[in-house]
């Protein structure tokens, strides 16, 4: 047993500590309180970080790792341009993965990992597209939900697909990370396949992730079944005989008729809701992974997110891919949405977005995403600039100003990171 002691224990769940300390053995928290406490408590060895606010790690509620070389690949591929759509940048991804080669996948997914780890990410929401790079992710210190991707019209495939996923769910490694199940996109799936995933999932009893209202061509394409979805993207894929008929609705209505939304699910994105989609997300339990940053460098717009929170839906944060984001570091993201929205977050609710949030959200919060009894022993060590904050000063300096100087997983020190 080992003592962790600093200047502030911030639990997330609980407010700060002022002299606070934490007691870990096994690589699990077993006790939490002020270092003379455990002192008292415990005859072990502490190590003190004075000047220092120890937080848990952060979760990252929506990765796409597979991704994290797609800036270098875009000039390697000759397919170096800058999008003029949401539908033009969709395409271009497209463009590049099937020009890839296992290799190249395999050190994009180690090189994700590695700089997660690096910013104190030690958990994610990893949306799994080539599930052969599953074992990457074994022994790579990090944890989380690992969702397996559907996606796809053609119902002999879909039926494959969803046969191979049910395999995959059930023979899935135990470890430090769990299933999911994903359904890409409202209007990349199949009615059938929305549903049969939603089916598998109960089965399983594994929580599903969908990309949702992320541009405003998806709207036009479920209002009326045009627009750079139906003209661009369905021809590139060679979907043009799955074209819908116009069905006037939007695609969280059209979700909620298909009967897919519930359970144990989350929507990203979320930028082109209407009040009514936001009302029925929130009837439906739906929480929500907010990814600002990507939606910026797109040009979708921004989440409603003061309507968002007013009806009380659950919300955390993502830092989606480096195909659409220019980093993995969720400090970059907090700070980017206190940015964005000064008069809606104060700084704990968005350092709890990147904590206990998108633990829940993830299934995770029996392990992961504060500091209590029980969980995980993945801990950060953040150098304030000063040690002297309090209430919601400091944890406006963590975030703002905060030096990230070491990353324990389970109870042991990584090497030092480098400092964001």
């Amino acid at each position: 047993m080992e003592l962790y002691a600093a200047s502030y224990l911030v639990p997330i769940s609980s407010p700060p500590v002022a002299g606070g300390a934490l007691a870990v053995d096994n690589g699990r928290i077993v006790d939490t309180g002020t270092l003379a406490e455990l002192r008292a408590r415990y005859g072990c060895p502490v190590h003190d970080f004075p000047g220092c606010a120890i937080l848990p790690g952060l979760v990252n509620a929506h990765t796409h790792l597979e991704l994290t070389h797609f800036p270098s690949w875009k000039i390697r591929k000759g397919i170096d341009y800058s999008p003029r759509t949401y539908v033009d940048w969709i395409i271009q991804v497209i463009k590049i993965r099937r020009a890839l080669t296992r290799q190249e996948l395999e050190l994009s997914v180690r090189e994700g990992l590695r700089i997660c780890l690096e910013a104190g990410t030690t958990a994610i929401g990893e949306i799994l597209t080539d599930r052969s790079l599953l074992p990457l992710y074994a022994g790579s210190g990090l944890a989380g939900r690992l969702f397996f991707e559907a996606i796809g019209h053609d119902p002999v495939r879909s039926a494959e697909l969803i046969s191979e996923l049910g395999t995959a769910v059930a023979s899935f490694p135990a470890g430090d990370f769990l299933p999911g199940l994903s359904p890409h996109a409202p209007h990349t799936v199949s009615e059938q396949l929305h549903q049969d995933v939603r089916r598998l999932a109960e089965k399983h009893n594994v929580p599903r992730i969908i990309h949702l209202a992320e541009s405003r061509e998806e709207s036009d394409f479920f209002f009326d079944s045009t627009g750079n979805i139906a003209e661009l993207l369905y021809p590139h894929v060679r979907w043009e005989s799955y074209l819908p008929a116009p069905r006037r609705a939007t695609a969280t209505a059209w979700l909620d008729g298909l009967g897919v939304l519930g359970g144990d699910m989350s929507a990203v994105h979320c930028v082109h809701l209407t009040p009514s989609d936001a009302e029925t997300l929130a009837k439906r339990g739906i929480g929500i992974v907010l990814c600002p940053r990507s939606n910026e460098k797109l040009a979708v717009g921004r989440a409603p997110v003061a309507f968002l929170k007013k009806l009380g839906i659950p919300l955390s944060l993502g830092t989606d891919s480096l195909a659409s984001n220019d980093s993995l570091s969720l400090w970059d993201e907090m700070r980017y949405l206190l940015d964005l929205f000064p008069d809606v977050f104060t700084p704990s609710e968005v350092l709890a977005m990147a904590t206990l949030g998108p633990a829940r959200q993830l299934a995770l919060a029996d392990w992961a995403g504060s500091l209590e009894k029980g969980k995980r022993a993945d801990l950060l060590v953040i150098k304030l600039p000063d040690p002297q904050s309090t209430g919601e000063g400091l944890h406006e300096a963590v975030i703002g100003n905060g030096e990230l100087i070491h990353v324990i997983l389970s109870g042991r020190f990584t090497d030092r990171p480098e400092h964001r």
